[in-house]
């Protein structure tokens, strides 16, 4: 089975304004982490970006932010940047617009932020209208499918370094389900591109 680690052009041509990619220009790579702050792996992942004196972007749910306040204090004070995640981690496509612009707008309170990612990356055309209209909604150019039961470590430390490429927005999960993939690829992904003088930065 084939593994669709960077969106289809169809994808990008329906979700145009928004964020897929950074300068290509550049050499300089975007990790980006969805789902958390949680105990069990966030602070983890930041002793890890700390060891190698990485900053990263964080798409953070709002309930977990209520349920782990000191973990996304850490994460703010360690350089870090955060966007939204929805407060719920809810599909858009099966939510009504203005449940989902609510639930956004939870999340907000706690986020502050002006960067948006839908979860799933699934998002009806008015909901990204909208949000579009008071955020950059930001997808990404490689998914490194962590978080998937059936995919190997290795393969998916592969996979992740195969498809990056300057500018290249990375996702990663800071959830339980990509807790195997994520410790076993994350170290080794950035020593990888370290040694290759790529540089990690913030979106």
């Amino acid at each position: 089975m084939k593994i669709l680690v960077r969106p289809p052009l169809l994808l990008r041509r329906i979700y145009k304004n928004s964020l897929w990619r950074m300068n290509p220009e550049t050499s300089l790579i975007y990790l980006t982490f969805d789902d958390g702050p949680i105990e069990d792996l966030t602070p983890w992942v930041l002793d890890v970006l700390k060891q190698y004196n990485v900053k990263a972007t964080f798409f953070c749910v709002g309930n977990n932010i209520d349920k782990n306040p000191a973990i996304f204090k850490r994460l703010l004070d360690e350089g870090h940047r955060v966007g939204n995640h929805t407060y719920n981690h809810i599909k858009g496509w099966k939510t009504g617009t203005e449940a989902y612009m609510e639930n956004i707008e939870k999340c907000q309170k706690l986020t502050r932020t002006n960067l948006f990612r839908p979860p799933y990356g699934r998002i009806k055309k008015k909901q990204f209208r909208l949000v579009a209209s008071t955020h950059t909604v930001v997808f990404w150019d490689v998914l490194t499918h962590d978080y998937d039961q059936v995919i190997s470590p290795q393969k998916c430390l592969d996979n992740s370094i195969k498809y990056t490429r300057n500018g290249s927005i990375v996702v990663f999960h800071d959830n339980m389900k990509a807790q195997k993939n994520l410790k076993f690829v994350l170290p080794q992904y950035i020593e990888h591109f370290l040694k290759l003088n790529y540089k990690f930065a913030v979106l």
